[in-house]
């Protein structure tokens, strides 16, 4: 690792990684919790860390190995953009796999650069998962009606039920749903503390049925969804432009939400106010790397190296993270 001096993080360099974060995510846009002290805790002083720093002690890369809830390993780094280009962001990828030989990780990548997707495809890493995350600067909002004969209920304990009806219709046809419960479902939604119960809304038709909703936690749409038969009626456009007044007239001075990038519900967001403000991703190291010491000798057969099948991925992690917010035919 030329250029540089290296070394383990200690408890005394956390500031200096938030900084190194908030340059990247100024840069490169991305996920703003990145900032976070819990997000920086969790992704960037794990059990295996490694600092790199310039000849004036400057903190400009830095690299994390942790675990999720599920027992995955999960690498994270950051390469100051003065830095990038010289080697340091494939060294970083080369000590992970040297610290977890033999096991599959997963790359967490809340801001992303044109330098690291060039990276992670030439180091062959699979991308799994990526996300466009979109603000909305609230000086200007669109405003569309309700359908005739359709209401809005905010987010009561007599309302739940048909929030959950709400979601569980909207994407249960979408490639990738995950089952969960009713139970599981309000309980990671009333345990958010960030959570508005009154911003958050479920449409009903005429006739009562629960047909679309939206929720939302602090100043982020967290989930937009309409059940297909009502799709294209523009009930998920007027929910998020509700929600976007709602939080102008709260004092927030802007909304935030993330979206697929290959979910088409990007161009509604786009065209009621919403930029790109970065994108976050996923990335899987799909090859075993073996540690020297279980290489067989030279001259001796040697099975492949194991490769997960497609679509396989090394688990699911989901805590610190914002759900996915889609609007299906809205």
């Amino acid at each position: 690792m030329s250029n540089l001096q290296w070394s383990e993080l200690q408890p005394s360099d956390f500031d200096a990684v938030k900084h190194l974060a908030e340059v990247c995510l100024r840069h490169d846009g991305g996920l703003p919790d990145l900032l976070d002290d819990a997000h920086i805790r969790r992704y960037f002083f794990g059990d295996e860390t490694i600092a790199g720093r310039d000849e004036l002690g400057e903190l400009v890369a830095v690299a994390s190995l942790s675990y999720d809830e599920a027992g995955n390993r999960l690498a994270s780094g950051l390469v100051h953009p003065s830095f990038r280009r010289q080697g340091h962001g494939e060294e970083l990828v080369n000590w992970a796999r040297s610290k977890a030989p033999a096991m599959h990780f997963k790359v967490v990548a809340e801001t992303m650069s044109p330098e690291a997707e060039s990276l992670f495809a030439s180091s062959g890493l699979r991308r799994t998962f990526a996300e466009k995350v979109m603000r909305h600067d609230l000086t200007h909002i669109s405003r569309i009606p309700l359908p005739p004969g359709v209401t809005t209920k905010p987010f009561t304990d007599e309302t739940a039920h048909d929030f959950y009806v709400a979601f569980h219709e909207s994407f249960s046809d979408t490639p990738g749903f995950t089952e969960t419960t009713e139970e599981e479902w309000l309980a990671d939604l009333t345990n958010d503390p960030d959570i508005r119960p009154e911003t958050s809304r479920v449409a009903y038709s005429r006739g009562g049925a629960p047909i679309g909703l939206v929720t939302v936690s602090a100043n982020w749409i967290d989930q937009v969804g309409v059940v297909p038969t009502w799709r294209g009626h523009r009930i998920g456009a007027h929910l998020v432009v509700r929600t976007l007044t709602a939080l102008k007239e709260s004092g927030s001075d802007s909304a935030w939400l993330t979206v697929n990038v290959n979910n088409p519900s990007f161009e509604l967001y786009k065209r009621l106010g919403f930029k790109v403000y970065g994108t976050r991703a996923r990335y899987e190291d799909r090859i075993v790397h073996l540690p020297d010491d279980e290489v067989e000798p030279s001259g001796t057969e040697q099975p492949p190296l194991e490769v997960l099948p497609e679509g396989v991925t090394a688990g699911t992690e989901q805590s610190a993270e914002r759900p996915e917010p889609m609007a299906p035919g809205a």
